[in-house]
């Protein structure tokens, strides 16, 4: 059965508006777990009906380990979302993943360690799987948008998401290398987990600002530098994301990779030893299956 659909997106740093949504207001979500980064700014672009977040609030105000992940997911999957673009800033562990090309992720090292990573626990458990965190489907739109606006874009990349707030070691920027990572930022996890349990599809568009600091040709990272990279890139960004009605049908059709039904099997507690008020909480993002 087609739906129509709801574009969710966050925006990372340097992306802390958007142009031209009709009908746009900042609206207040409650959440059952705390306040969200932000108000979220809620109108139609192109007829698209989107929601769109600061990840950091306006001002950037929050930092990686303490954006409210899960109130975000939640405050979106309330709003009606059924896709999220996630616009973040990334360094590069590649040679030709170059400052200013946009890349999309499809795999995550998690090494954070400071956060809330799931909406489940005690009362309620449930086992999600991960082994495709990003949606195949929305990726290839923001692409295909990205190439629309003139960007270079990468498809297919594994993000390595550190806790922060400073930068890697050099030793560690090489041994992330020798891992296999791609790109390496700070809020790509828990944000993908959180909107893989609340069932929506999750596209993870990854603009490149840095070489990190493997790289002998490039000096250490610093503000100063990401930062003259970022003006360029949140330009491009929002022009992907105005390209998406463009690439995008009007109509939704059911997720091929099943990424609206993350759930199915997904919860172990019998439904008799459930805690109710966690079950409670759970209802924007689990009551589908929970009901």
């Amino acid at each position: 059965m087609s739906t129509s659909p709801m574009i969710g997106v966050i925006g990372g740093s340097g992306v802390y508006q958007i142009e031209g949504l009709e009908g746009a207001s900042w609206v207040k979500v409650k959440t059952p777990w705390g306040k969200p980064s932000d108000q979220v700014l809620v109108g139609r672009l192109g007829g698209l009906p989107m929601a769109f977040l600061p990840r950091h609030g306006r001002g950037h105000v929050e930092t990686p380990s303490s954006v409210n992940y899960r109130a975000n997911v939640d405050a979106l999957k309330r709003l009606g979302c059924t896709d999220v673009v996630a616009v973040s800033a990334v360094g590069s562990l590649r040679e030709d993943f170059a400052p200013g090309d946009f890349v999309m992720v499809d795999q995550y090292i998690d090494r954070t360690f400071a956060r809330e990573k799931s909406f489940f626990g005690p009362g309620c458990v449930a086992h999600v799987s991960l082994a495709h965190p990003t949606c195949p489907r929305l990726s290839a739109a923001c692409a295909a948008a990205a190439r629309k606006v003139g960007v270079r874009v990468h498809e297919g990349a594994t993000y390595l998401a550190m806790e922060g707030p400073q930068f890697s070691t050099r030793a560690e920027s090489l041994m992330y290398r020798g891992w296999g990572a791609d790109v390496i930022g700070m809020t790509g996890m828990p944000e993908a987990k959180l909107v893989r349990e609340a069932e929506m599809c999750y596209a993870s568009v990854s603009m490149v600002t840095d070489y990190d600091c493997w790289h002998e040709g490039h000096g250490a990272v610093d503000v100063a530098q990401v930062m003259a990279t970022l003006g360029a890139n949140a330009g491009a960004a929002r022009g992907l994301i105005a390209a998406l009605p463009s690439v995008l049908p009007a109509e939704r059709s059911p997720c091929p990779h099943g990424c609206d039904r993350a759930l199915d099997h997904a919860v172990m507690t019998a439904p008799d030893k459930r805690d109710a008020d966690l079950v409670a909480r759970l209802e924007a993002v689990a009551g589908r299956v929970l009901r």
